[in-house]
């Protein structure tokens, strides 16, 4: 807990204290490159073995300024770094605000805008990644037409292809609810609240820092009570931002 506790220091403040612990990580990797500046630029000067240990100082961007063992101080690369462990063994987490960090992250919230069925869409959602590859949706959207407004509850799961890659596609699956009220003149019609069930698939695209757009497709059944359940189509684009 502690040393969560000082993790949690390190990524909110750039600056770790001079009075205070330091977070001390492990190399896992056969070496671990230290150079003098906190850039690619700079000269690799040291280098700090498999099991050896180093102290985080303090961070500047991407880059992290760490101390060996022998007293040593140089900088290296929060890719370099995410790749070290604790004293426990456990990785040592760096959430990144890069590419890297769009490949590996925990969660995302984004907005959307769009059609649902020839009516005007805006959606929110939120997303928990249980790894690289596939995440939990949930998504709640209203939407706003000539005939009947309504809002929509999704949940279900997202499969990333290439998750490296700056331009990633996925495909979802899931179900969910609807709410849907129609318009009327002389007699107000009977709102409706249906299951669904949905697939879908989309893009993804890095843009800057911890920002992405995201653009998807989904294909709606609506269970309804009548003989013949509804289909309806959404298309949505916005930006998310993952931490």
């Amino acid at each position: 807990m502690h040393l969560a506790w000082l993790a949690l220091c390190l990524l909110l403040a750039p600056a770790v204290s001079g009075g205070g612990e330091l977070l001390q990580v492990f190399v896992s990797e056969p070496y671990l490159e230290l150079r003098t500046g906190p850039g690619r630029g700079y000269p690799v000067t040291q280098v700090v073995g498999r099991g050896e240990s180093v102290d985080v100082l303090k961070r500047r961007t991407d880059w992290l300024k760490v101390r060996t063992g022998r007293g040593i101080e140089g900088w290296a690369s929060q890719l370099d770094m995410v790749k070290t462990h604790l004293a426990d063994g456990t990785p040592f987490q760096l959430e990144l605000g890069d590419l890297a960090g769009f490949t590996r992250h925990r969660w995302e919230l984004g907005v959307f805008a769009g059609d649902f069925g020839g009516a005007t869409l805006i959606s929110a959602y939120g997303s928990f990644s249980l790894n690289e590859f596939l995440k939990v949706d949930l998504s709640l959207s209203q939407f706003l037409g000539d005939a009947s407004n309504g809002r929509t509850l999704d949940l279900g799961f997202n499969h990333v292809f290439l998750p490296e890659r700056r331009w990633s596609p996925f495909v979802t699956l899931g179900t969910g609810l609807i709410d849907i009220d129609p318009k009327g003149t002389l007699l107000r019609p009977q709102e409706r609240h249906d299951q669904t069930a949905y697939v879908g698939t989309g893009l993804r695209f890095y843009l800057s820092r911890r920002f992405f757009a995201r653009a998807e497709y989904k294909w709606h059944v609506v269970f309804t009570s009548r003989d013949d359940n509804e289909e309806i189509q959404e298309w949505k684009a916005g930006f998310g931002f993952f931490f």
